[in-house]
């Protein structure tokens, strides 16, 4: 008869770690959708920069949290997620565009005010998950999991995000 270790429990096999190489190569793969991602969450281009820092260092630092029921991809999308929502949280809030003063009456830079403007006024999960989507190309699952959600919370929130646009902006805009 089999004893079982002096704890009663029965120990698993190792699920998948999250290793300096796996979070090295998953990061070199994606490093400007992880930019791309952070800037638009984190308001910048340099807080899009240090929430992607701030991301991988934990990540490093961290790596041993990694529980395996998902892709290390995941793991890494929603620490970088949280940390461009932290770096936002402790930044002022400076709005991008042109700068103050200058005038412009193109037609193109009023359409992409009036497009970020209304993406600004998202709530912040239809916000991340719109920038998950069309900035990072993931798919609803990959977002889920960066986001913490179920997958079809994802397709609810992508599609009230999508109807507030269209509210907003008017169908020919987002086409």
């Amino acid at each position: 008869m089999t004893e079982l270790p002096s704890s009663g429990l029965v120990r698993s096999p190792r699920r998948r770690e999250a290793t300096a190489a796996t979070i090295e190569t998953a990061y070199r793969a994606h490093a400007g959708e992880f930019l791309r991602v952070a800037t638009a969450i984190a308001g910048s281009r340099e807080g899009g920069r240090d929430a992607v820092q701030e991301a991988l260092t934990r990540a490093l630092t961290r790596r041993g949290t990694f529980r395996g029921s998902g892709t290390v991809e995941a793991w890494l999308w929603k620490a970088v997620v949280n940390a461009a929502r932290n770096v936002r949280s402790r930044s002022p809030r400076v709005a991008e565009g042109p700068e103050a003063g200058t005038a412009s009456d193109d037609a193109v830079d009023e359409q992409r005010d009036a497009i970020r403007a209304a993406v600004a006024a998202l709530p912040e999960r239809q916000r991340h998950a719109l920038f998950l989507r069309y900035y990072a190309d993931l798919d609803y699952a990959a977002i889920a999991d960066a986001l913490g959600v179920r997958r079809g919370t994802v397709s609810a929130t992508l599609s009230h995000a999508h109807d507030s646009l269209r509210a907003a902006l008017g169908e020919e805009v987002l086409q």
